[in-house]
């Protein structure tokens, strides 16, 4: 029954976006998250000396060091649910069948090496047969890379990221014993430029390190913002 408010914000919702590079160029496979997490916890780990890979005297090295930045991590729990869905298998036939199944297994795609996917091979063959590569040979997914992933909370947050930690709590089974609700706990770190080859990039990592910049820059604008508003309490607060 409509309320009659039409003001109501719409809510929306995370996503974590595969970048696959089985065609031409980066086809992004957008997994919506079912529901926006309540809560996550972000970590970030201040460089010590020693820790980073570099050669430096405690006498070279000032006690206020940072060389780049930070790394930051995200840990978050997903949760999955066909309940829905399978009221009304004809409007969600994958549902119907596999239950949370194929989201689950999407994100959990993300870990694998893109080359060595039934699906990377079954994308270049079809590339292949429809002369998709340009007059020349379909170019190999290179083996032992996964995909990039953008992390997109709201317009804030659009990180790249790599899945670090992934844990799948089944819940509930259909008949069939497909899982029908699931709690996914996922670990994710920030990928930054220095992740990235500098040269003969692709361009699923251009869009990363542009994704990344982007965030950046809003920090550092919101940093900029709260010291404006903060002035006048700052002055309340030196002694001089």
């Amino acid at each position: 029954m409509p309320t009659g408010y039409s003001r109501s914000p719409k809510l929306l919702k995370g996503a974590l976006i595969e970048f696959s590079e089985r065609f031409i160029g980066p086809v992004p496979n957008v997994i919506v998250f079912q529901y926006n997490p309540e809560t996550m916890t972000r970590a970030l780990e201040v460089w010590s000396q020693g820790g980073g890979g570099e050669s430096t005297t405690s006498s070279e090295t000032s006690h206020t060091a940072q060389p780049f930045d930070p790394p930051e991590t995200f840990t978050l729990a997903l949760e999955l649910d066909a309940t829905d869905a399978l009221e009304n298998p004809a409007s969600h036939p994958v549902a119907a069948i596999s239950g949370v199944a194929d989201r689950i297994a999407a994100m959990e795609m993300l870990l694998y090496p893109q080359g060595d996917s039934l699906l990377g091979g079954l994308m270049g063959s079809i590339s292949s047969s429809l002369g998709l590569g340009g007059g020349g040979a379909v170019q190999p997914v290179p083996r032992g890379t996964v995909p990039v992933v953008l992390f997109v909370w709201g317009p804030g947050r659009i990180i790249p990221v790599r899945l670090t930690t992934f844990s799948v709590e089944e819940q509930a089974y259909s008949p069939l014993l497909y899982p029908i609700q699931a709690k996914v706990s996922l670990g994710l770190k920030i990928l930054t430029p220095r992740d990235f080859p500098e040269t003969n990039r692709k361009l699923s990592e251009e869009l990363a390190i542009t994704a990344f910049n982007f965030t950046r820059k809003q920090k550092e604008v919101l940093a900029a913002s709260n010291m404006a508003n903060s002035v006048e309490s700052i002055l309340g607060m030196l002694p001089f």
